[in-house]
């Protein structure tokens, strides 16, 4: 598989696979170590999914200003490297018990990610553009997106058996342990960059710096306070009168303005022969805003329902195997207890005062009566966090056979355009949606609990649209953007996926306003389907830019 392809790319493989461990380790018992009332913060859904979705939308936000000083001052080499120092740090700070660390932690993560995400793409980008590998861009994006999703796959894993046995805080510190490793590897391969990781410098026509401060920067910076401190219109649906939700989610909005002004500008101030391509490119970033919308409830919603409405109880071999590698906990069955399966109480705030909550889901609570152990009896259940593995399980297994089919449609000359790929990747995406809705349905909307394999079927389809999407995204960005700004174009790619977070963890955040389940549902639907629509709209232009350039 590697003979083919440049030789940086099995470090660059190994290095974003060992970033991307790190990474989803975190994100998978993120909100499940916020909402812990021993160890954790005692938030609620609605708290959690809200800093869940700001996080990661900060997250993949700052790839526009870390594209930006790799492209004209640090070069990729070193700001892969920072970036990926300040996240290992990050990691290991999440775990503190303060909420003021765990904020510096969190800037820590969404800053290095910004200087490590978009330019060790770009940097692959690099050398697939040498006209002995062109034709092999997409696969390489391919075999690149590989990499990350089995550090995404075996993290769960570790995080899993860490937490059970050690705690929150150990669980975060093998994130940052899997960061530095990150780091060693992508240096171990420095031989075989070349000149590939130098900066491209300040191009004419090019903003100077310090306005990109004074004109993004700075105007975000102001207008995120304004969205912050700003208020919309009290009623009861909206008692304490936000315009989008939160003050969190009104300072991102607000702050996203300048940015997306910015990219506008690019557009409009291009050059001739560059105009089109960038419009292309801005139109895709617009479109895959709604299925990050949707792809991102992975860790929040569909995490909420692995935990609550999914039978998660081992038996036989399977409980040996899971209790032997600490992947599973004991609970005891007590019929008239307020106790969580975990022996907590769970707490909720209100007006400033902690309380016991008695209406918090329990496990047995949704399980049906002819399924109840014996009162004091006790059962084994896996850890919520392992159902982030799905996802990237299904990516191992189907990244090949995508690779084979396209491989196999290019020897013929059939094979789909790259906007085609993505258009289809939203259709497919939108279809998965559906097997929740029937989960739903099977579950009597939440009264019992269903089995596992809905959430795998799900997770299975939203991968082959990923698969269709998600590379193919880095792979055009690489392909139409104009030279000089290659990594700030990537940053755009981010930007889309960070507004699409954002949206994520309000879709979330209104998961218990849903009587009927369903409806979460069919609201994810809706978006994902308008979405295709739009994309299928503007395939033929987006074509006929590609023909322009003279590539597929």
């Amino acid at each position: 598989m590697w003979k083919s392809h440049p030789k940086a790319l099995p470090y660059l493989f190994l290095s974003e696979m060992w970033e991307r461990f790190g990474y989803y380790l975190m994100i998978g018992i993120f909100t499940l170590y916020l909402k812990d009332v021993e160890a954790g913060f005692a938030m609620t859904e609605k708290e959690a999914s809200d800093l869940y979705g700001t996080f990661i939308a900060l997250v993949f936000l700052t790839p526009f200003v870390g594209g930006l000083v790799a492209d004209r001052y640090l070069g990729y080499k070193k700001s892969i490297v920072l970036g990926g120092v300040m996240m290992g740090v990050g990691y290991f700070m999440m775990g503190i018990h303060s909420l003021t660390m765990l904020y510096v932690a969190m800037t820590l993560v969404i800053v290095g990610n910004g200087f490590f995400k978009p330019n060790i793409s770009t940097l692959l980008g690099n050398f697939y553009n040498e006209d002995q590998y062109k034709e092999k861009k997409d696969e390489g994006y391919n075999i690149f997106y590989m990499g990350i999703n089995v550090g995404a796959f075996i993290c769960n894993f570790f995080g899993a058996a860490l937490q059970i046995l050690l705690g929150w805080h150990y669980a975060f510190m093998a994130a940052g342990v899997g960061m530095f490793i990150g780091v060693i590897v992508f240096l171990l391969g420095t031989k075989h960059y070349g000149t590939k990781t130098e900066k491209k410098g300040v191009q004419e026509g090019d903003m100077p710096f310090y306005k990109i401060v004074l004109f993004i920067l700075l105007p975000s910076v102001i207008f995120g306070v304004i969205g912050w401190l700003l208020k919309g219109v009290q009623s009861e649906a909206n008692p304490d009168s936000y315009i989008f939700g939160s003050d969190s989610t009104d300072a991102f909005i607000f702050a996203c303005i300048p940015v997306i002004f910015f990219y506008g500008s690019l557009y409009f101030k291009a050059k001739t022969e560059d105009k089109r391509p960038i419009g292309a490119l801005l139109a895709i970033f617009a479109v895959v805003i709604l299925f990050w919308a949707v792809f991102k409830l992975n860790g929040s919603a569909l995490t909420t329902w692995a935990d609550r409405y999914t039978d998660r109880e081992v038996t036989g071999t399977s409980q040996t195997v899971f209790s032997a590698l600490k992947l599973s906990k004991e609970v005891e069955f007590k019929k008239d207890s307020i106790e969580l399966y975990d022996h907590n109480f769970r707490l909720q705030k209100e007006n400033g005062v902690v309380k016991k909550e008695v209406n918090y889901p329990l496990y047995f609570r949704n399980v049906e009566e002819s399924k109840k152990p014996a009162e004091g009896a006790k059962v084994s259940l896996w850890a919520t966090n392992l159902s982030q593995s799905i996802n990237p399980g299904w990516v191992i297994i189907l990244t090949p056979l995508v690779v084979a089919f396209f491989t196999f449609l290019r020897s013929r000359k059939k094979e789909p355009s790259t906007p085609t790929k993505i258009a289809f990747g939203l259709l497919i995406s939108a279809l998965s949606v559906l097997v929740m809705v029937a989960a739903v349905e099977i579950g009597n909307n939440g009264t019992e609990k269903v089995s596992v394999w809905w959430l795998v079927a799900n997770y299975g389809i939203i991968t082959i649209g990923e698969l269709f999407l998600s590379p193919m995204g880095l792979s055009i960005v690489s392909k139409l953007s104009p030279k000089n700004i290659t990594a700030l174009m990537m940053g755009g790619w981010f930007l889309s996926t960070s507004i699409g977070n954002k949206l994520s963890g309000v879709l979330a955040s209104m998961w218990d306003t849903y009587d009927n389940k369903a409806d979460f549902f069919w609201v994810n639907f809706g978006l994902l389907m308008f979405a295709t629509l739009l994309m299928f709209v503007l395939v033929k232009k987006l074509n006929k830019v590609m023909q322009e350039k003279g590539i597929n």
